[in-house]
């Protein structure tokens, strides 16, 4: 009975408010949206810290995107001309059209926002205090630590291919040691994959 009246809710739900949502419940929607929100706090070095989250949570454990999907996500998203956040809203539009958009988005977006200004209030009175300075240097280290578990689970489709694996290493290598500008890095890649190398 109570499977029957879910259903009418949800059908309930998505004609009045005119939202697809891709066979997702808004049971399913509420659970992103709070995921999100909680990734939003865990955040630190900006939203790409927590691919691998959204990852494990979107693919893994869900199954709402395949591993393919969710790497091109975030690529179509950071090849994008804005903000870096774009990924998330792709990541949301996939799984749930614009009702996972509007989720995931606000999730991301609303706690981190709030902590921020009430941080950056703090900061202006006490900008001398040595436990806001140490804490601000230890968010170094977790940041370079989150980007490197990004880049982990961004790699993972290509693995298996060895020349994409070798311009994984050279992009790195070439970021890290040279100045060069990282659009020819970008540039290459784009020619390595319309060429089908990858």
């Amino acid at each position: 009975m109570s499977a029957s009246i879910g259903a009418t809710l949800n059908a309930t739900m998505s004609a009045g408010i005119g939202f697809d949502l891709h066979g997702l419940t808004w049971a399913d929607l509420l659970q992103l949206w709070l995921h999100f929100m909680l990734l939003s706090m865990l955040a630190v070095g900006g939203a790409i810290t927590t691919a691998p989250d959204m990852q494990r949570y979107l693919v893994a454990e869900h199954g709402w995107m395949s591993d393919a999907q969710f790497t091109a996500g975030v690529a179509i998203a950071q090849a994008a001309p804005g903000p870096n956040i774009l990924f998330v809203a792709v990541m949301g539009w996939q799984v749930a059209g614009a009702a996972g958009l509007i989720a995931t988005m606000v999730g991301i977006l609303g706690p981190s926002s709030i902590v921020a200004v009430l941080i950056g209030r703090y900061r202006r009175r006490r900008a001398e205090s040595l436990a806001l300075r140490a804490f601000t240097a230890g968010l170094a280290p977790l940041t370079l630590g989150l980007l490197l578990s990004t880049g982990w689970i961004l790699t993972a489709p290509v693995r298996q291919h060895g020349v994409a694996l070798a311009l994984v290493a050279g992009t790195v290598v070439m970021s890290v040691l040279g100045k060069l500008s990282p659009m020819w890095l970008i540039a290459v890649g784009a020619v390595a994959g319309a060429l089908a190398l990858t």
